[in-house]
């Protein structure tokens, strides 16, 4: 009788979490810096602090301690879970569907999860071996913000997220010239645009992070301040505005990197003439992570990033990509050139027709936006038909100076009148989330109320 004799199978390959020289800077928290060795210190230590579990909720305001969080999680071979939101009912939503679950933060939360854990004010450090993850780990589950139905899953691999790194790497390295570039983030780390450049950068590559998450443009201005140069700032549309309209002076930018909500031509112009930086896009979403740049203020054209491919569907698009175990299919409708740049003409929910002509919410809202004296605006389709059986545009629209006539008569430049607004409610600001995307729902019952 033969023996049968089995080979020894490989060992995973493992990821370091917080690579480079342990003198590396990695962050600067609340005016302190931070060196890889330290970071790996505290990884470890707040490990040792954590329940038996299958899947965290990670609940930390501060940016530092979610990433801390966030690997010493995957050290003990957990999961952690990014919930659309952070309300209460949201939450624990996501931890009744997932098995085995737990949530950790940084501050006292009045409804707090079940099996809520806080951080100490101080962070715990211990010794031992530089904190590595098998590549193939799950490292999170993002969800879609779920405004079109159900919030949807899509689990993350360390692996999958090295390479979308190199390539957000490629796209955006030139800005610094081989410099160890400080990235400061107004977005909040749990999304996945936030989680993508202000933690799994500074995670996987030699780049610094500002431990905060500054919301006002002083506080931006402050953060900015602390970190050596060259400095990249991480925002979105709607804090660029803030920005460009408060008449702050910011220290010098090598460049700003805007996502999660259109970003008009206008103000990219604006932004980059006001902070001598220039503005670049990014195109992404939960399901694909980043897979397109733009630099708005000079194109229409969106440029994939290294191994994507964009295909037209018709009902969207599919995006295919190295960092994704299969394509993705997208509703949004792509104009794709033969080099591979490609156009959004928005979606097929957005698209309108009325009286036989065609136009999108995405470009009318663009138009509503570009009016000189409107701060932020959104237009949207009514649910309810008119005696006619139309449904109608209505706007909701922060403009302190400006009336309802001034706004139609500055729309009807580029809008045929079927378009215009039936209704416009002026509002002191727009119940934008925290990375300044508008729920449809919000705004329906702002226009009904």
């Amino acid at each position: 009788m033969s023996a049968v004799i089995h080979a020894p199978s490989a060992p995973a390959v493992q990821i370091t979490l917080g690579v480079g020289d342990p003198a590396r800077l990695i962050a600067i928290d609340r005016g302190q810096p931070i060196d890889v060795a330290t970071f790996h210190a505290h990884v470890r230590g707040v490990a040792a602090l954590l329940p038996h579990g299958q899947h965290a909720v990670n609940l930390c305001e501060n940016r530092y301690r979610f990433i801390v969080a966030l690997c010493a999680v995957a050290l003990r071979g957990q999961i952690t879970l990014l919930p659309p939101s952070r309300a209460p009912a949201v939450v624990a939503e996501a931890m009744a569907r997932h098995a085995d679950s737990w949530a950790l933060g940084d501050e006292a939360i009045e409804q707090a999860p079940a099996r809520y854990l806080r951080l100490p004010e101080t962070l715990p450090m211990a010794d031992g071996p530089v904190p590595q993850v098998p590549q193939d780990a799950l490292a999170v589950i993002g969800f879609t913000s779920g405004s079109t139905g159900q919030p949807k899953p899509y689990p993350k691999t360390w692996a999958s997220f090295s390479t979308s790194n190199q390539q957000n790497l490629r796209a955006l390295a030139s800005l610094w010239a081989g410099q160890v570039p400080s990235v400061v983030a107004t977005v909040p780390p749990q999304h996945m645009y936030g989680m993508e450049l202000s933690v799994v950068m500074p995670l996987l590559s030699e780049v610094a992070i500002d431990g905060g998450r500054p919301f006002f443009p002083g506080d931006v201005a402050q953060a900015l301040a602390q970190v050596p140069a060259p400095r990249l700032l991480v925002t979105t549309p709607v804090h660029l505005r803030a920005l460009v309209d408060s008449g702050v002076q910011l220290p010098p930018l090598t460049a700003m990197v805007s996502a999660t909500a259109p970003l008009s031509q206008e103000l990219a112009q604006a932004a980059e003439a006001r902070f001598a930086a220039p503005v670049m896009e990014m195109f992404g979403s939960t399901e694909t992570c980043i897979f397109a740049h733009r630099r708005t203020a000079i194109d229409t054209h969106w440029t994939p990033l290294p191994s994507v491919r964009v295909i037209p569907q018709p009902d969207g698009s599919l995006v295919q990509a190295a960092h994704l175990p299969q394509p993705v299919p997208l509703a949004d409708l792509m104009e794709v050139e033969p080099d591979g740049r490609f156009r959004v003409r928005g979606r097929q929910a957005d698209m309108l027709e009325i009286a036989g002509k065609r136009a999108s919410v995405g470009d009318l809202t663009r138009r509503l936006l570009a009016i000189p004296g409107v701060r932020d605006g959104v237009m949207v389709q009514l649910e309810q038909a008119d005696d006619v059986g139309v449904r109608r545009i209505a706007a909701l629209v922060v403009a302190p100076e400006l009336d309802e006539a001034a706004i139609l008569a500055a729309l009807r430049q580029g809008v045929d009148p079927v378009f215009l607004p039936r209704r416009i409610r002026f509002l002191g600001a727009l119940p934008r989330a925290e990375t300044g995307k508008l729920p449809r729902a919000d705004v329906l019952k702002l226009l009904d109320a």
